[in-house]
């Protein structure tokens, strides 16, 4: 984490966001974050254990949370999260869908049902997010702000998750319409990309348990892996004041990797 603040610690004041994937890595911390520059936050996840204790983190911080479990794939059980937000504290203003799942098969593995139950999780949970959220992010005093956590994979594609790649690109395309749909109405809506990130399933799941954190180490310019505060402030900027004007981008944050070329730098070695 930060050891220095590089915000007003008053910069998401009076905001309420909801936070899919609230209960640990990346979603843990953008919770935090959050919360520590003002926000109220709503945990969402499917295991209430986790979200509790992400809560007292949050309150022990001095912060304002709840928690709302609830499975992202049921729209009926988002819109009553989405109820509990406004009954708590009045309103949303942000929404940052984080909840993902994946694993690790090549496409000619890949079962229909683990395709389908990825493509559930990750794509049709952020529409659902967003479906159930809009009423409230329309009447937002601040302006509504969508977040989606992605990846830089979606661009490129991905061997050996052929379901996160595709959902992911179908989480920006969706994102870059309802920037033109519900930017009239004061939403803001844009995707975070992260790279590798340090302490993560993905990173464990994907490179560690796989054995390939060296070599993917070796893809990133910038040297190491990323934190999760990394993300967590890239989406405080697209939460604040500060992305007033920011609509329909996705924001790369990867250490360069999208960039790299096999031929260049570290790589080599």
């Amino acid at each position: 984490m930060h050891t220095q603040e590089i915000f007003s610690t008053q910069v998401l004041e009076g905001r309420v966001a909801l936070v899919s994937g609230a209960g640990s890595g990346i979603g843990l911390a953008i919770s935090r974050r959050f919360a520590s520059l003002g926000a109220k936050l709503v945990l969402l996840g499917r295991r209430a254990e986790p979200l509790e204790l992400a809560r007292k983190a949050i309150l022990d911080a001095g912060g304002s949370a709840i928690v709302a479990p609830a499975d992202v794939r049921d729209f009926d059980a988002i819109g009553r999260v989405v109820q509990k937000a406004q009954d708590k504290f009045g309103t949303l203003d942000v929404l940052v869908n984080n909840a993902a799942g994946t694993f690790v098969a090549a496409t000619e593995d890949l079962t229909p049902n683990g395709w389908r139950t990825v493509i559930d999780i990750d794509l049709n949970g952020a529409f659902l997010c967003c479906k159930a959220s809009f009423p409230l992010l329309k009447s937002s005093r601040f302006g509504g702000r969508i977040v989606s956590i992605v990846t830089d994979k979606a661009r490129t594609g991905w061997p050996g998750s052929a379901h996160a790649a595709a959902a992911k690109a179908g989480i920006i395309s969706l994102s870059r319409t309802l920037a033109q749909e519900w930017g009239p109405y004061g939403i803001r809506t844009n995707t975070v990309a992260p790279g590798p990130i340090r302490g993560t399933e993905g990173v464990n799941r994907l490179y560690e348990q796989q054995g390939r954190a060296e070599r993917e180490l070796a893809t990133i310019p910038a040297g190491h892996f990323g934190e999760t505060s990394d993300i967590a402030d890239a989406c405080v900027f697209l939460a604040s004041q500060a992305g007033n004007f920011v609509n329909g981008a996705d924001l790369v944050v990867d250490g360069g990797r999208a960039w790299h070329s096999p031929s260049s730098g570290k790589a080599q070695q």
